[in-house]
């Protein structure tokens, strides 16, 4: 598939990344070998394979559902965080 500069702006906006334009004619490249190899999917002959919703035999086990509140938890995962305060996250504003 030919990807062209209009398809890379567009994909430029929804992943919210700026690319090089030095790195544009490589990076259009690069998209079209992905999709080539993805359309390769298209000539697989699955007609004769059952559908499966799990490889796991039986389905998915299942386990009791839990919720555990820990303020360790909380502390560790916050920490890890770019930005958070009073024991929240804090997000970029997207709505205005």
């Amino acid at each position: 598939m030919k990807v062209d500069n209009e398809l890379l702006a567009k994909l430029e906006k929804l992943s919210s990344l700026k690319v090089d334009e030095s790195k544009k004619e490589q990076m259009k490249e690069d998209i079209g070998q992905m999709l080539d190899f993805v359309q390769n999917l298209n000539d697989v002959d699955v007609s004769n394979v059952e559908a499966s919703v799990s490889p796991v035999s039986g389905g998915t086990p299942f386990r009791e559902d839990v919720a555990i509140s820990s303020k360790e938890i909380s502390d560790m995962v916050l920490k890890n965080s770019p930005k958070s305060e009073n024991s929240y996250f804090v997000v970029p504003k997207i709505l205005e």
